[in-house]
């Protein structure tokens, strides 16, 4: 018996990514001046971090083009291939500078047809964008929590994350027995097992996007978003699951 056939990889619009890391950016720069001494001390290292996220595309863009003809990396090959970097410190200005290097490129940066170098192999830049906005859209909910100053998710961007770690869920735990959804944005099948065809699936999870984004990233565990009654699962395989989490690390 043949293994399941791996979906194509979701495409993304390049007006609607450059738009949605536009906007995150700039509330990730709205909050980031926003915070007193206090808290900028104790979410420095994040807030370098973020600051190189920023700035990763125009970095990029100015690096040689890659040789390859084709792109060699997909967005949720990166997702399940990226060991992220350790976070370099650097004060709060680092991320309005990158943010004026980021809006510099984006007209013309955020393509279809042209590819960016990573050391995963070549990525179309549209897509490298949308690992940005995933990237900006996670560290700006963990500046929420580190200093308690909450910084506003673009829905778009939010839109972009979770679908981008479902459709990761789906390629690393492939299937049909099992639906993840996360209304409005995602649903998704998942893990081996009897497949379902018609009506309501028998496995069923469902939680929001921000939950999703948090299990999806080890940021919290399935105990704790099933004890908050952010996370439901129904069917003898859905709580297999959790053993497929997390999906980015």
């Amino acid at each position: 018996m043949s293994g399941p056939v791996r979906r194509k990889p979701r495409a993304y619009h390049p007006d609607r990514v450059r738009d949605a890391v536009l906007a995150q950016v700039e509330f990730v720069r709205l909050a980031a001046h926003d915070l007193d001494d206090e808290q900028r001390a104790k979410a420095r290292e994040l807030l370098g971090h973020l600051a190189r996220q920023i700035d990763a595309l125009p970095r990029l863009l100015a690096e040689p083009v890659p040789r390859a003809v084709r792109p060699q990396l997909d967005i949720p090959s990166w997702v399940l291939e990226t060991v992220h970097e350790e976070r370099d410190a650097a004060p709060v200005d680092a991320i309005d500078s990158a943010a004026e290097e980021l809006e510099a490129v984006l007209e013309t940066g955020v393509r279809e047809d042209a590819l960016v170098p990573h050391h995963l192999g070549a990525m179309r830049a549209v897509d490298f964008t949308v690992t940005r906005v995933v990237e900006l859209t996670l560290h700006s909910d963990d500046l929420s929590r580190a200093t308690g100053r909450q910084v506003q998710l673009d829905r778009a961007a939010l839109a972009i994350s979770t679908r981008v770690l479902a459709d990761a869920l789906a390629l690393k735990a492939p299937g049909s027995s099992t639906e993840l959804r996360v209304p409005p944005f995602a649903a998704v099948q998942c893990l081996a097992g009897p497949r379902h065809t018609r009506g309501t699936p028998p496995n069923v999870v469902e939680t929001d996007p921000l939950t999703w984004l948090r299990l999806a990233t080890g940021r919290t565990t399935w105990d704790a978003a099933t004890a908050a009654g952010r996370l439901r699962a129904s069917g003898e395989r859905a709580t297999a699951l959790a053993a497929e989490l997390p999906v980015l690390v």
